[in-house]
């Protein structure tokens, strides 16, 4: 995984370094101020497409990228992206309006005036907006407020931005070999997003048929939705994996939801265990057997293929169990290689607690659960408590999957514990 992650960062940085060499070679060196100016505003706009096309390249779901990089990295990549072409945007337009000022001799309002009169201008300006509104929905203490919907409404208009912006773009000065690898840069983003977010969806909706089979209730607020399809083998999920759900029923059909799969694929069926954290799992629990499903995917990277050592712990907090029980049930291993440590609240709340127990006893794997309040004075997943508990820790691969708060603070004791970085995986989605 990492070494996808760093030939797919490679290659961003790379195709940056591209867009630099192309300004570069179509810079006239000039003193003038104006000049000046325009130049920065040039380098400044064709990095911000740039930034653009690699914001919804990380979007597309491509299989292969989705596998080895992992979800959630790609979703951090996508956020401090964002950041990095919106400052990038905004400097442009400063540098572009103060150098027609300068040009013109104008003042800066009256050259926003004239400025805002050319349509390819006006249409930058507008993608700009959009782009800021997505990004202040996007900030961690407006998207707690604002519904699912409503941000996922907003977040789609990154699409009309980049069609904005790309009109602008071939408006610029650019030569035509420019424009012409601009536009196929474009095209094949647009052939990617296409056909894996529109395409390959249908494609296996129509192959698998899946439905509803039924819901089980398996705790307070936790239920467990099995649906049955046909050929499901050719979708290749692995233990570990999510897919993204959308059930075809009233206020569930227009929002897909990334869930685990909580048990192995059996024959012609699947099943994902949700706990109420929203309003859209909240009604999945009201789901009627029948009811149609799309499932795309599967997509994650936490899987047996990042296994390096012969003992592995897993580690889940909350419903994160879900992912943790596939692989506690299918990771090869010998009795005492495999050990879950399963972080809950209180024992009312832990989840799929008796497959768990089978599991164990029929592999003699080790199976501790971590009980109490999260602002509890003794922390069970302290590095000192985590020694204990497992023999030999740093000699193991650990998976890791639980809220990210919990997530984050067991990452870095396990490396206080001396586990390498490159042993800890972990991956954290939100629907």
């Amino acid at each position: 995984m990492r070494d996808a992650a760093v030939r797919v960062k490679g290659g961003m940085l790379g195709g940056a370094g591209v867009v630099v060499l192309l300004w570069a070679a179509q810079v006239r060196p000039s003193a003038r101020l104006d000049a000046l100016f325009a130049t920065a505003a040039h380098l400044s706009g064709l990095l911000a497409g740039y930034g653009i096309l690699v914001l919804l390249f990380l979007m597309a779901r491509v299989p292969a990228v989705e596998h080895g990089v992992g979800a959630d990295r790609l979703a951090r990549w996508h956020a401090l992206g964002g950041r990095h072409v919106l400052l990038l945007c905004a400097g442009h337009g400063l540098l572009a309006l103060c150098g027609y000022a300068v040009h013109e001799g104008l003042d800066v309002l009256s050259a926003v005036r004239e400025l805002l009169g050319y349509p390819a201008v006006a249409a930058a300006v507008a993608g700009s907006l959009l782009l800021a509104a997505v990004g202040v929905t996007s900030a961690r203490s407006v998207r707690r407020r604002v519904p699912h919907e409503t941000w996922r409404g907003v977040h789609l208009l990154v699409h009309l931005a980049a069609a904005l912006a790309f009109g602008h773009q071939l408006a610029g000065p650019d030569l035509r070999p420019v424009a012409w690898f601009w536009a196929l840069a474009h095209a094949v983003v647009a052939v990617l997003l296409v056909w894996y977010r529109a395409v390959v969806p249908v494609r296996q909706a129509l192959r698998h048929a899946l439905r509803v089979a039924g819901v089980f209730v398996e705790g307070p607020g936790v239920v467990s939705v099995v649906v049955r399809g046909e050929r499901l083998a050719e979708l290749r999920a692995e233990p570990g994996q999510y897919l993204r759900w959308r059930f075809l029923q009233r206020r569930l059909w227009h929002t897909a939801l990334p869930f685990s799969l909580s048990a192995p694929v059996r024959g012609d069926t699947l099943r994902i265990t949700v706990k109420a954290l929203g309003g859209h799992s909240r009604r999945i629990r009201r789901l009627r057997p029948g009811t149609r499903v799309l499932a795309t995917g599967p997509f994650g990277a936490l899987t047996a293929a990042r296994r390096t050592r012969p003992k592995v712990l897993l580690i889940a907090g909350g419903v994160g169990i879900t992912p943790m029980r596939t692989l506690f049930e299918t990771l090869p291993g010998g009795p005492g290689d495999i050990t879950l440590l399963y972080r809950a609240g209180a024992e009312e709340q832990l989840v799929l607690r008796c497959e768990l127990e089978a599991i164990a006893a029929e592999r003699q794997a080790g199976l501790h659960y971590l009980l109490g309040p999260s602002d509890a004075a003794h922390d069970p997943l302290a590095p000192r408590a985590l020694t204990a508990l497992v023999p030999e820790l740093a000699e193991h691969d650990v998976y890791l999957c639980g809220p990210p708060g919990m997530a984050e603070a067991t990452r870095t004791a396990l490396l206080r514990a001396g586990v390498p970085a490159g042993r800890i995986h972990s991956e954290c989605f939100s629907s």
